[in-house]
C-alpha cells in the first residue's frame, strides 16, 4: 500500500503559464517522502542515531499539467533496498480525475557525520526500512 500525502496547488506553485514550476514538482515529492518517514520510517530512530538519508537522484517524467486549484495525491512507495542505497517510487495524481500528472524514481542513501559514505543496508538500518518494504510487496 502506498503513502497518500494530499497537496493542493497554490497560485505561488505557478508559472508565467499558470502550469505548476517543474521545481515545485520536486517539493511536493520531497513533502511526501517526509510523510512516508514521519509515519511509517521511524524518523525519530533516524534523527537520533544522527543519520541523514539523502537523496542521490531524481527521474522525474512530467505527464501532463497540474495547474490553480488542482488537488493532487502524492503515492509514495518503498519500492527496493539495495546494498548501499534505497529507491522510492512517487507518482502524482489529480484527484478529481485520476490522471497521472508526474511520476518520479528516487534513490537515497543514508548518511552518518562521523563515517565516510553511504551506511550499508544492513543491521538496524535495513530493520528501520523492512516494514515500509513489506507494505510494498503486498500491493
Amino acid at each position: 500500500m502506498a503513502h497518500l500525502t494530499p497537496i493542493k496547488v497554490h497560485g505561488f506553485h505557478l508559472d508565467l503559464y499558470g502550469h505548476v514550476n517543474n521545481a515545485r514538482y520536486l517539493e511536493f515529492l520531497e513533502e511526501a517522502r517526509w510523510g512516508l518517514m514521519e509515519e511509517s520510517g521511524d524518523l525519530p530512530w533516524f534523527m537520533a542515531n544522527q543519520y541523514a538519508l539523502v537523496v542521490s537522484r531524481v527521474d522525474i517524467r512530467y505527464l501532463r499539467a497540474a495547474t490553480m486549484g488542482d488537488e493532487l495525491l502524492i503515492e509514495t512507495r518503498l519500492a527496493a533496498i539495495l546494498p548501499r542505497e534505497g529507491q522510492i517510487n512517487q507518482r502524482i495524481i489529480r484527484k478529481d480525475n485520476g490522471k497521472l500528472v508526474a511520476e518520479a524514481d528516487v534513490t537515497f542513501a543514508v548518511i552518518h557525520p562521523e563515517q565516510r559514505g553511504a551506511q550499508a543496508m544492513e543491521g538496524e538500518i535495513l530493520a528501520r526500512f523492512a516494514p515500509m518494504l513489506a507494505v510494498v510487496k503486498e500491493v
